[in-house]
């Protein structure tokens, strides 16, 4: 396929030429799929739309020049983030209004106004782009064999980031839906960080692979900083004044952060320390469409000089103002730290510029292994599992609301998406049955008797709960949150809180979001009202998710510098050089566990290197096997990299309770007398409609959800213990809340190996993790003083003082 001479024009007139994978995309147009794997910057999402700008390009030059050679949807564009698909339409539109193609650019999220949604399902554009919870509304209507009927070519934007979680089982199903839909669609898959391309070609159902020249070696550092990184503690607060130096040396820089709440916390804290008054935003998830907007278009227009945000920002948007990205806190995956750094001269032969800010003294070596294996462009991954099974029941209803299905012909339809290929007929038969029915304990219910057989033809029993089961489409199931407001008539929206958050609160209290203080006023069903405050010491929302635990490739990174430190800064060199003289040194493929008194108490640190879920496991289960030998453990605290665990008597012989059955028999029964399960459970419930969240235009309270799937949950442990849902649950809990196969892959690594050494005192890599366990919420002015001189006593028992 050949670049239009419109096309060709605009090009030239911006001093642009192709590059070779662009071309090479355009050689392949007519492939049924192709993956693209391009370094940040590399063009590759225009390389993804430029077959379909050229084939609309000759339908309208063979229509006359005039609009309308292709009529409908040609293609469809799928993100995992609304602001993505809002970026990606503003640069897509620039070379179509150039090159004077009459061709229609839109979006659709759920941040579409109403009316816009509905002219797009008549009359919809060109090009639509939108998320994959978007799309699944849209294939959930009676009119999508029209809407999709022309469609020709589907560009899947960072793909990699969709298929990690359930959110990718979704699009890929939804996608083989469409290729039903458009027997003659073409797939494309766009990604920058993958640690296997061939994999990630099988889960878009099979692709060719083309893969990009590397660009430029990226420049990437640790920021160098005045004051030392603390022994303990993150936010990385310390930095603040040379990361405003960075600032004001720089164009734009962006700032990222791990969670939200450590954004709203650092954004306050650079506010007020900004005293250049240097133009500065905020960007996360829980902020108000509005102020997203806001800051979206600020950044558009060059307006800013610095946003701090979390991972709302940091796949595939091009602000080619951006000339510095600044990561606070260790990235905890290598694939997270090389995405983040290409926000950065966004352009395939500028090199991406960036500076790591490590929260504390174990996190400099974390920040440099990271900083190496990207460099080396070691990334990491986990081998994709299978399909969720839950997001299988969802589809099958959105397939319902559609229209009347054969089930053989679903299930074929289904086995062509890539996580579901190895699915068995059996499994696809029991989630066709519980969506039916509910299963063997809840048939009996008429609220879950969803489907009804109608002369071979699975279809809605009442077709009135079409309109409930859209309300409450999609895979993403964080903790409940309530919308907050400014008090007043017609109130600005500021963003959201989690609920248990909210409920909290008392009259007078104060709290951030969007960088402002503000004071609660009071709490209904609808909002949090809140009003300006002129406080100082506020209160911090908890947001949930995007609490990263380290990636196994990133821990052995770590643990390789530990052993071999010269590439360290001589702060954390000189520290691991102390450990090495006091204790032993961790090791990947030894356990060692230090035994020491503190306080009166006997505390044992046991370096795994599993991972934060892991190590927590680790220190639930390790308690409770020491409980029963008899040495009355007292409590534990987790990090990335070990598990502190302190009680009144000590580990005399760690092998026994460190026995893979046993822990595996704990898990077990651990898991059937904890919340845990049903935590899991409630997101299964949720995303399989057993627990509707949106009834009527009204949302339920996570209290109120909690309590019903929490009751549900029971009943099925006691009547229908095979039930698919529990299964499912069980699956997810492992895997998540719980990452027991961690635990498993580091005592089959260790092999038994392990060296128990005992001291007087904590070890300097210890001494981080008492203070960590010393971190209460303490209010008044004696916070810091109280902080400081526990610290100061660990420091002078660890010898670090």
């Amino acid at each position: 396929m050949d670049l239009p001479a419109p096309l060709t024009q605009w090009f030239a007139a911006q001093g642009w030429a192709l590059h070779a994978h662009q071309r090479d995309m355009l050689a392949r147009a007519g492939a049924p799929a192709t993956l693209l794997i391009a370094p940040t910057g590399g063009g590759k999402t225009m390389a993804g739309f430029l077959p379909s700008l050229c084939e609309m390009a000759g339908l309208c030059e063979m229509a006359g020049g005039h609009a309308g050679g292709h009529d409908g949807l040609h293609t469809l564009y799928i993100s995992p983030l609304k602001a993505l698909s809002a970026d990606i339409a503003r640069n897509l539109r620039a070379p179509v209004a150039g090159a004077g193609l009459p061709i229609t650019i839109e979006d659709r999220t759920g941040d579409t106004p109403a009316h816009i949604r509905a002219r797009q399902r008549a009359r919809p554009p060109n090009i639509l782009l939108t998320t994959p919870e978007s799309l699944a509304l849209l294939l959930s209507y009676p009119d999508a064999p029209r809407m999709f009927a022309g469609l020709q070519r589907v560009v899947l934007d960072e793909v990699h980031a969709l298929a990690e979680s359930k959110r990718g089982d979704q699009m890929m199903l939804l996608l083989a839906r469409l290729q039903s839909l458009a027997p003659n669609l073409r797939r494309v898959g766009l990604s920058a960080t993958t640690h296997d391309p061939a994999a990630l070609a099988r889960y878009m159902g099979g692709a060719d692979v083309v893969i990009a020249p590397a660009g430029p070696a990226p420049d990437i550092a640790l920021l160098q900083t005045r004051a030392p990184a603390p022994m303990a503690g993150g936010g990385g607060h310390y930095a603040i004044p040379d990361i405003l130096d960075a600032v004001a040396a720089h164009q734009t820089t962006l700032i990222f952060h791990n969670t939200r709440a450590q954004a709203e916390i650092f954004f306050h804290k650079l506010w007020l320390a900004n005293l250049d008054n240097l133009p500065i935003g905020i960007h996360h998830g829980s902020l108000a469409r509005e102020a997203r907007q806001k800051v979206e278009a600020a950044m558009a227009a060059g307006d800013l000089r610095a946003v701090v945000c979390t991972g709302s920002l940091d796949l595939g948007l091009d602000w080619g103002a951006v000339d510095l990205v600044i990561q606070v806190g260790a990235p905890r995956s290598i694939k997270r730290l090389v995405q983040r750094i290409g926000r950065a001269n966004h352009r395939y032969n500028a090199p991406s510029k960036a500076r790591l800010v490590p929260a504390n003294r174990f996190e400099i070596i974390e920040c440099v292994a990271a900083l190496q294996a990207a460099t080396a462009g070691d990334l990491d991954g986990a081998p994709q599992p299978p399909g969720a099974r839950d997001v299988l029941c969802q589809h099958i209803l959105i397939c319902a609301c559609a229209a009347p299905f054969r089930a053989d012909d679903l299930f074929a339809e289904v086995v062509q998406a890539g996580p579901y290929a190895a699915l068995s007929r059996a499994e696809f038969d029991d989630c066709l049955d519980f969506v039916a029915t509910g299963g063997y304990a809840l048939r009996s219910y008429d609220q879950w008797q969803r489907l009804m057989l109608r002369a071979g033809e699975w279809g809605l029993r009442d077709p009135r709960s079409a309109k409930l089961i859209r309300q409450n489409l999609g895979t993403i199931t964080d903790a409940e949150r309530v919308p907050v407001r400014l008090k007043g008539r017609g109130g600005a929206p500021l963003g959201e809180v989690e609920e248990g958050f909210a409920a909290s609160l008392r009259a007078g209290d104060t709290f951030l979001i969007g960088g402002q203080i503000v004071r609660f006023e009071g709490l209904d069903e609808r909002a949090v009202t809140v009003a300006r405050s002129n406080a100082r010491t506020p209160r911090v929302p908890v947001y949930s998710g995007s609490k990263f635990s380290s990636s196994a490739q990133l821990a052995g990174c770590v643990a390789g510098l530990i052993a071999d430190p010269k590439g360290l800064p001589y702060q954390a060199s000189d520290w691991v050089l102390h450990q090495s003289e006091v204790s032993n040194l961790p090791q990947m493929d030894r356990l060692l566990i230090e035994v020491f008194p503190y306080e009166g108490q006997i505390f044992h640190a046991i370096y795994g290197f599993a991972g934060m879920n892991a190590q927590a496991t680790l220190g639930l289960l390790l308690t409770k096997t020491m409980e029963e030998a008899g040495l009355l453990p007292l409590g534990y605290l987790a990090a990335d990299h070990a598990t502190l665990i302190w009680g009144l008597r000590e580990i005399v012989d760690p092998a026994p309770l460190l026995d893979l059955a046993r822990l595996e028999a704990g898990l077990e029964e651990w898991l059937a007398q904890t919340a845990v399960m049903k935590r899991a459970f409630r997101g299964i419930a949720t995303i399989t409609g057993l627990a509707p969240r949106n009834h009527l235009g009204l949302r339920k309270t996570g209290r109120a959800v909690t309590f019903s799937t929490d009751i549900l949950y029971d009943t099925l442990r006691k009547y229908d213990a095979g039930h698919l849902l529990l299964d499912i649950t069980r699956q997810d809990a492992e895997r998540g809340l719980v990452d027991f196969a961690r635990i498993a892959d580091m005592l089959a690594r260790v092999g038994g190996r392990i060296d128990l050494v005992r001291l007087d005192a904590p070890s300097p890599f210890a001494a981080p993790l008492m203070l960590e366990r010393g971190r209460v919420p303490i209010v008044g002015e004696g916070r810091a003083k109280l902080a400081e001189d526990e610290a100061r006593a660990l420091m002078r028992a660890a010898g670090l003082l």
